[in-house]
């Protein structure tokens, strides 16, 4: 746990249901709400509706929508972003609390999944893996279900949005094509996805070495030899 600005959960939240939630380690309940979203957006066609507005066409945006679908969208939406932040002021609680009663850190977790254990790693490494792939800097991290997770859940975004094939169209300079094969209603999630795991990638091995270090300065000043200690002649 670290102390965090709740409002930056609550922006990803804002920007994709769940993510907020993921930032906070509250895994089951991101999962939940990233597969909500994907669900009610496609019925609602929430991402087209957006598409629309922002190219001015207000009319095409309101005959897009599905009303019977959007009415179910706007409550669990408002909530995803108002919980996160509530969690996060809650949490930061707990961690102030933590910190002055100098709570022990476990260093070392085996589970069925993979064994997790603090050390040192680099930010940067996480970074340019996520940037490659979203998925592969928290599998750095040992973050293996969420990294898989992502993994997955990229994969069939970019499946179902055409995307490696507006790609290849674009890399051979048939911009008309690549236009054309695009399904925006699921190419318009990929970019949220993009840049949050490469944020929350970054984000967490700097608060991983920095829980290493906390770590490691209270075994030494719990440890380390005592200054009174006779040294034999």
């Amino acid at each position: 746990m670290h102390l965090k600005n709740p409002w930056i959960p609550a922006f990803f939240s804002f920007s994709y249901p769940g993510f907020g939630h993921i930032l906070k380690h509250r895994y089951i309940s991101g999962y939940i709400l990233i597969l909500w979203e994907t669900f009610i957006n496609d019925r609602a066609k929430v991402n087209l509706g957006i598409l629309y507005t922002l190219l001015g066409e207000f009319e095409k945006a309101k005959d897009i929508l599905d009303q019977r679908w959007l009415i179910l969208y706007l409550a669990i939406y408002m909530f995803g972003i108002w919980d996160s932040y509530r969690t996060t002021v809650d949490i930061n609680k707990q961690y102030i609390l933590a910190d002055r009663e100098d709570a022990q850190v476990i260093n070392m977790k085996i589970g069925s999944w993979d064994i997790n254990y603090l050390d040192k790693r680099k930010p940067i490494n996480a970074l340019i893996w996520s940037a490659l792939f979203p998925g592969l800097g928290h599998l750095y991290l040992h973050h293996v279900i969420t990294g898989f997770f992502i993994f997955i859940y990229a994969v069939a975004i970019c499946y179902l949005g055409h995307i490696p094939e507006a790609i290849h169209a674009s890399m051979t300079g048939d911009f008309v094509q690549a236009k054309k094969v695009l399904n925006m209603q699921w190419t318009l999630y990929f970019p949220s996805i993009y840049f949050f795991i490469i944020y929350d990638s970054y984000v967490s091995t700097i608060e991983h070495n920095k829980l290493f270090e906390k770590e490691m300065s209270k075994f030494l000043r719990e440890k380390y030899q005592s200054k009174h200690f006779l040294y034999p002649l």
